[in-house]
This record gives C-alpha cells, sequence and structure tokens, in this order.
C-alpha cells in the first residue's frame, strides 16, 4: 500500500514543548509577550513557559519517538532561541548547540528530521520592529533561513520555512486571538501573509542557488486547509461560495506557488468588490507581488499538508459595512451533523475529507507530491489513556491516505501525526490534548506515557513498514 521510503512520523513546534522560554541566553518571542500579558485569551492564563520541558528533557523525547519506530520527526527551531534579536549579528553558541544534539540524535538513531524554521514564535525584537507587517522582515527571515541551511543542512534534508501562514495573518493579525495579538480586521491579514509568501520565496531562491546542490534538500512551506464540499451541492450559490471558502484559505499560499505565482483571481476579485462596497478608496487591500523580487511560483518542492477537518459550505452572512477577511470570503464553513466532533468544537472527524482534499490538490496543482505534515484528533477533560475513539481514528485515516494513494494516485510521501507528546496547544494551553504521549504537567519531571493510540499507532507504522519489505 505505502511506497518504500514513505515517511511515517509526528510533529511538534518548539514553543509547545521546549519551554525554557528564557534559559540559557534565549530571547523573548511573541508568544512569550502574548502569555505573560494581561487580558490575553488564552486558557486560564497558561503559556510554554516550561510545558513538556524538551530543552531539558529531549532524551525523553527521543525515547518516544524510538518506541514509536518513527521514521520522520518534525521539529521546528526556535528562531529566537538561536538568534535573540531576531538577527544574525548575535548567535546564540547554546541554542546551537542544542538544535546539533537534537538533529545529530535523530539521525543516529535513524530518524530523519523533517525541521519547520517558523512555526508562530517570532522573536519579540522583530516584532518591536514590525514584525511581518514590515515590509523588511522577508529579508531578515531569509537570512535566518540561510543560516539555518548553513548550520544544519548537511544532515537535514527536508525543510518547512513556515508554518500555516494563514493562521499567523488570520488568528494573530485580523482576530488578535493568537500571538502578537493584532487586531486590524481586512487590512493586516493580507499584508502579513504578502510578507509571509515574500520571506518564504527568498529563502526557497537562497536554498536553491547556495545549497541545493551540496545538500540535496527539498524545501516547502505548510499550508493548514479544511476540505470544503457546497452544502448543497444543486445550490449555484453554494458551489460558488465553496469555490471562494478554499481560495481563501488553500489558495491563499498555494496558489502563488503552485499555479500562477499570484493569489487566485476569485480571491482578488472578491476583495475588490467589497472595498468597492463599502466606499474603501486607498487601493487594493491585497497587495501585489513586485516583478523585481524573486518569484513565487515553483517555489516549492513539495506540498505540505496541514489537515484536520471539513465543511459544508453556504454563501456567508457577515454584517454590512464591515471590513474583514470574513466578510471577503462570503463563506461559511457548517459542521455535518453526522460528523461525529472530538474534544474541541471545531475538530469534525473526517477522515475521507482528507482523502477528497489530496485529490483536489493532485488535480488542481499538477499532481505534486504531498507530505501530511499534521492530522490529529484531540481529548478535552479527564485524560482518556484508552482512547479508543483515537485508535480508530488513526486507523481510518491511514486507510484514506492509501486510498488516495491506490486508488486515486496521489502521489503521498509521508504521514506526520499531531502530536508527539500533549503540549501548550496556543490558545487553549493545556486544556486540549493531541499527543501520542501524554504528559503529565502536574510533576515537574514531566513524565512521558504512551496512551493506546500511541501504541496503536506504532503498531501501524511496523506492520506497514513490515508489508513493504515483505514486498520489496
Amino acid at each position: 500500500m505505502f511506497p518504500t521510503n514513505f515517511a511515517w512520523g509526528a510533529a511538534t513546534s518548539a514553543y509547545q514543548i521546549e519551554g525554557g522560554w528564557n534559559v540559557d541566553d534565549k530571547g523573548p518571542s511573541i508568544w512569550d509577550t502574548f502569555c505573560h500579558e494581561g487580558g490575553r485569551l488564552v486558557f486560564e492564563g497558561q503559556s510554554g513557559d516550561v510545558t513538556c520541558n524538551s530543552y531539558e528533557l529531549w532524551e525523553e523525547d527521543l525515547r518516544c519517538i524510538r518506541q514509536l519506530g518513527l521514521t520522520h520527526y518534525r521539529l521546528s527551531l526556535s528562531w529566537s532561541r538561536l538568534l535573540p534579536e531576531g538577527i544574525t549579528r548575535h548567535v546564540n553558541q547554546k541554542g546551537l548547540r542544542y538544535y546539533n544534539k537534537v538533529i545529530n540524535d535523530l539521525v543516529a538513531s535513524d530518524v530523519l528530521p523533517m525541521v519547520t524554521l517558523y512555526h508562530f514564535d517570532l522573536p519579540q525584537a522583530l516584532q518591536d520592529q514590525g514584525g511581518w507587517k514590515s515590509p523588511e522582515i522577508a529579508a531578515i527571515f531569509d537570512s535566518y533561513a540561510r543560516f539555518c541551511f548553513e548550520s544544519f543542512g548537511d544532515r537535514v534534508k527536508l525543510w518547512i520555512t513556515l508554518n500555516e501562514p494563514y493562521v499567523c495573518a488570520k488568528l494573530g493579525h485580523e482576530d488578535g486571538i493568537f500571538a502578537p495579538g493584532v487586531k486590524e480586521p481586512g487590512m493586516a491579514a493580507y499584508l502579513v501573509g504578502h510578507n509571509m509568501l515574500r520571506g518564504h520565496a527568498r529563502a526557497w531562491h537562497s536554498y536553491n542557488v547556495l545549497y541545493r546542490a551540496k545538500q540535496g534538500g527539498s524545501v516547502s512551506l505548510a499550508i493548514n486547509s479544511d476540505w470544503a464540499e457546497p452544502l448543497d451541492p444543486a445550490s449555484p450559490d453554494d458551489t460558488a461560495a465553496t469555490e471562494r471558502y478554499l481560495a481563501f484559505t488553500l489558495g491563499w499560499f498555494a496558489w502563488p506557488l503552485f499555479v500562477t505565482g499570484d493569489y487566485p483571481e476569485v480571491m482578488r476579485s472578491s476583495i475588490e468588490v467589497r472595498s468597492k462596497e463599502l466606499g474603501y478608496q486607498e487601493g487594493s487591500r491585497l497587495p501585489r507581488f513586485s516583478k523585481d523580487e524573486p518569484s513565487l511560483l515553483g517555489t516549492a518542492d513539495f506540498f505540505a499538508l496541514n489537515y484536520y477537518t471539513s465543511r459544508r459550505v453556504k454563501p456567508g452572512e457577515c454584517c454590512p459595512g464591515v471590513l474583514g477577511l470574513k466578510s471577503d470570503q462570503d463563506a461559511e464553513g457548517v459542521v455535518d451533523p453526522s460528523w461525529p466532533v472530538c474534544g474541541v468544537s471545531w475538530l469534525a472527524v473526517v477522515p475521507d475529507g482528507l482523502r477528497k482534499l489530496l485529490k483536489y490538490i493532485k488535480d488542481t496543482f499538477n499532481n505534486p507530491a504531498v507530505y501530511i505534515t499534521e492530522n490529529g484528533f484531540s481529548q478535552v477533560g479527564p485524560v482518556d489513556m484508552e482512547d479508543v475513539q483515537r485508535c480508530g481514528f488513526y486507523h481510518d485515516i491511514i486507510q484514506e491516505i492509501a486510498r488516495a494513494l491506490r486508488e486515486d494516485g496521489v502521489d503521498v510521501r509521508g504521514y506526520f501525526a499531531w502530536s508527539l507528546l500533549d503540549n501548550f496547544e496556543w490558545a487553549d494551553g493545556f486544556s486540549v490534548r493531541f499527543g501520542l504521549f501524554h504528559v503529565d504537567f502536574s510533576r515537574p519531571e514531566r513524565p512521558r506515557t504512551a496512551y493506546r493510540s500511541g501504541r496503536e499507532y506504532a503498531g501501524i507504522i511496523s506492520k506497514y513498514r513490515s508489508q513493504t519489505m515483505v514486498n520489496i
């Protein structure tokens, strides 16, 4: 069912697991600031100050990785742990040693690292200079990326420049519920997304010119998207709304990389129509790419997809006269009553939605190689170590990936479960648990214990790797 080199992985991110927020010369990130300031919307005022304490307990994480039998592990680098000021003028040698040890230990364990350069945690020093809203951030990110390629690229062959730019743009700069907590509806999100794409393009071209021949790696950008289909398939309005829904999520960042080098036309036209309706006359709210900068088209060596859920879509019901991404999109996604919901209200469990989305990506973006870089199932409330429902989810989702490979011809290269560990889940704090391993946050030693779903996932990996070897 699966190729011999299929990546069986799990994923984490630095701020969510590392802790050690102010030790060994690490600089503060925007999430440190966001959590420490009063009045924020993080569950019970929690933070990632300690979380899983992976900065001190990396060997425990490695034990979990080995116990699962992973072939790949996706981690992110803390930009402010490596470069406390965000720029290469000051390199934190302690941070550099930490990540070198992590990567070396993985390689020694025959586990290939997939490294994400940016997973929501911008150095606060750069935020103080405008952050992702500043046009200069693209060049600064490129410099940081080149530093990482130079430092780790001899061992890292799979790179993600940015994780979920949609979330950073919308939740961080439109809704204000993620760091840095900016609320500028209808304006900042588009600028932030634009600058993130500019930074990604620069970093990809730097790798392509300076490092690819010697290091032989691949570089992409992780895009999150629901699967979406019309609430009423016979309704032209629902069909058009579904097109807009996908354009403003998946297409916003995939279209420039894989199709035209620019945003989807339906996205640009929808924004311009809404601007005209509201009398906005200060130019396009969706920026245009300059021909003087590196081209975006072709700057993804594979399609990195984060998938969690699906939606039925109908036209939006937004308040008239309000600038905002939601009103520009004019599409509302609803949960089908037949879909079970796990843990948090937004997470409807729809395994076959992943297969449909994979086929859509194949047909729309010229059949790229695809890594599913995040996918998971949460639980809330009392800890259930015998998480039978989540066990079933992992079996179902793997079967849908197998069908996408076998029946739809999608070039799926790997699957990364979210997450290796229970961790700090952003605004939900520690109230939501996605881990394959339970972490007891009440104890200073933060013991890790495999959930039943973790053992089941290990069994799935062992089963399919054994079948592959037999088939060889």
